[in-house]
């Protein structure tokens, strides 16, 4: 829906909303926030709400020249749930912009944003899911987290061994009080690991939802009494943490899934840096399902992309490399940029191999390439590429160089 600073200024009177939260993310998709009362809107909407850029990854330049200013996208309004009626708040995400009013060239949002335009312009429309996997851990007396899982628990096991059952429950409720569409919910491989998946939505929807989602699943975790881990390999000997990421175009013109696909294998060795930006992703990487080799295949959950086996509106693409130190504003923008790249130049899709890449003899693996393999590979992937430098601007870059 589409509102305007009027409409919302009418709803803040008639719901009693006395507190409103403006978001927005750091240059590496962690959630920041400030509170301004509802006087406030209104200097919001027309001039921003000043922040200190310098004390924020990725958006300081220097202590002088610090103001940065919130720009609410009016759009994106929610009710926060787990407030009284009484004393209402509402929730904005925000673009943040200079003081002249143009914006950020670090803002990850509107980063997205940029993407999603040029794929208006050429003609394609691009839907997203993700797919959050998460350990749930005991804490200790002092609140906090242990390395002992809530349960020992394995593949979509049902109660009384799995554990966090009731904990899924809660954040589906609380995401769908949010106005999210959460699409399933189980126990993952891991001991005390979790999986909730969301259906498909806009980018910019779907890259909000992401950072909500984390913030939500903290928030319930901690009330029950539980610490939750979104890293990469949170216990060594089991399985990691992935973020994969289901995505889908539409336009015109034939094979756009495979082309699309086919852009983004070729780009994937550059974009890696952005989906995977800690040491401790690539020790999730090439074992337990996580993928290692750039192939595509369908069904195979070996392969850096699957094509899930189905029909009509529901044939999409899975990108299963990425973990959840990944900025989705970034990832998504990526994505997007490296299919419509495949799509405009109509990039053949190679036949992957359907088979379980991990019980390959080197001899057979022999010709298929990988993604980099450590932290210093993935940016030297990303120096080495031309295509990055023109999608992305060079600050961006250079912060997740250092």
């Amino acid at each position: 829906m589409k509102y305007t600073k009027n409409d919302i200024i009418t709803l803040l009177k008639e719901e009693n909303v006395e507190f409103i939260r403006l978001e927005f993310t750091d240059i590496f998709g962690r959630a920041r926030s400030m509170t301004v009362m509802p006087e406030e809107f209104e200097k919001a909407v027309d001039h921003g709400i000043s922040i200190d850029g310098s004390a924020i990854p990725g958006l300081g330049g220097d202590n002088i020249h610090s103001d940065l200013f919130l720009s609410p996208d009016l759009d994106s309004i929610s009710y926060l749930p787990w407030r009284p009626d009484q004393g209402k708040a509402v929730r904005f995400f925000c673009y943040i912009k200079n003081p002249d009013g143009t914006y950020h060239n670090c803002d990850s949002r509107r980063i997205l944003k940029n993407a999603m335009d040029e794929a208006e312009k050429e003609g394609y429309s691009f839907y997203f899911g993700t797919e959050f996997e998460f350990y749930l851990f005991k804490t200790d007396s002092k609140g906090e987290s242990t390395r002992l899982p809530i349960d020992n628990a394995g593949y979509m096991d049902s109660t009384p061994e799995d554990k966090g059952d009731s904990v899924r429950r809660e954040i589906c409720l609380q995401l769908k009080d949010l106005g999210m569409k959460p699409e399933g919910a189980h126990h993952e491989e891991g001991p005390g690991q979790n999986e909730i998946d969301f259906s498909y939505d806009t980018p910019l929807n779907a890259a909000d939802n992401a950072i909500t989602f984390c913030q939500i699943v903290k928030r319930v975790s901690a009330l029950n009494g539980l610490a939750v881990d979104f890293s990469p390999k949170p216990l060594s000997d089991k399985a990691g943490n992935g973020l994969h990421i289901n995505l889908s175009v539409k336009g015109e013109g034939e094979d756009i899934l495979e082309h699309m696909i086919a852009g983004i294998l070729e780009h994937v060795k550059a974009m890696t840096l952005f989906f995977n930006p800690t040491e401790s992703s690539y020790r999730r990487l090439g074992s337990f399902k996580a993928p290692r080799y750039i192939s595509a295949s369908r069904g195979n959950r070996s392969q850096l992309v699957r094509i899930p086996e189905a029909k009509g509106p529901y044939v999409r693409a899975e990108v299963r490399s990425p973990d959840s130190g990944a900025n989705p504003y970034i990832a998504f923008a990526l994505l997007i940029y490296a299919g419509l790249d495949g799509i405009k130049r109509k990039l053949p899709l190679k036949g992957g191999l359907d088979q379980n890449l991990y019980l390959l003899t080197p001899e057979e693996l022999k010709g298929w390439d990988t993604i980099p393999k450590s932290l210093l590979e993935a940016k030297n992937e990303v120096i080495r590429s031309s295509f990055l430098k023109t999608i992305i601007p060079e600050d961006v870059i250079n912060f997740y160089l250092r």
